[in-house]
């Protein structure tokens, strides 16, 4: 369950970004519009089965609404529907070759499912349209983690957390990955600073577990 939840983390940011560049002018009630708003609304609030409901009705309406399929494939993950999230993904991407976001949504939802190779695609392809998307390079670090190239994954997790320092994933990962090369300084580091910034609970605890692990005395036997 926790594993899940942190690929829901992953991709949860670009949601809400996606609506960001929504217009802000009240949008015609019954409108493609009216129902991308009121589905952002309840992503917000973490109701995500209503925000599918509404991203749907706005499809219905508007069918070539593409951040729609965009934000709904953010809302599948966040439940678990990888494949619904893939399917949204590349209908979004049939509509714009040129949506970041939706790479970066398919990357997660591939990570999840363990499609770590796609994911790495994914993400080279999101940071070709927009190398300041933070997310991209989480999501590539941590396909990274997985596949054992730590000295990668952290140089992602560097230079997302360039473009934004207080970014707990960054940390995290990073920690993970010096963990593994028994970087054991730099990796309580990285989890003592997820912990301070205290902006994301389930990391906190992942965090707080790792740290104890690790200041724990090693078992001694006897040769």
């Amino acid at each position: 369950m926790l594993r899940r939840l942190f690929f829901i983390f992953v991709c949860i940011v670009s949601l809400f970004t996606v609506g960001m560049l929504s217009s802000c002018e009240a949008a015609p009630k019954g409108s493609g519009e009216w129902y991308f708003a009121n589905a952002l609304k309840y992503a917000q609030q973490g109701d995500y089965q209503n925000a599918i409901i509404n991203y749907t009705n706005a499809i219905k309406v508007e069918s070539l609404l593409s951040k729609a399929y965009v934000n709904r494939a953010a809302a599948y993950i966040t439940i678990g529907d990888y494949n619904n999230a893939i399917a949204d993904c590349d209908k979004a991407l049939s509509l714009d070759s040129n949506l970041p976001l939706a790479y970066v949504n398919r990357a997660s939802a591939d990570n999840a499912k363990g499609n770590y190779d796609q994911a790495i695609q994914d993400c080279n392809k999101a940071i070709g349209l927009d190398y300041k998307i933070p997310l991209a390079y989480i999501n590539r670090a941590l396909a990274y983690n997985r596949t054992g190239d730590m000295s990668k994954s952290i140089a992602d997790c560097n230079e997302a957390l360039q473009i934004d320092p207080n970014l707990p994933d960054g940390y995290y990962y990073r920690g993970l990955a010096y963990e593994t090369l028994n970087k054991t300084d730099e990796a309580m580091a990285d989890f003592e600073k997820v912990v301070a910034l205290d902006k994301n609970d389930i990391l906190v605890q992942a965090s707080q577990q790792e740290i104890i692990k690790l200041s724990s005395p090693v078992p001694q036997i006897i040769p």
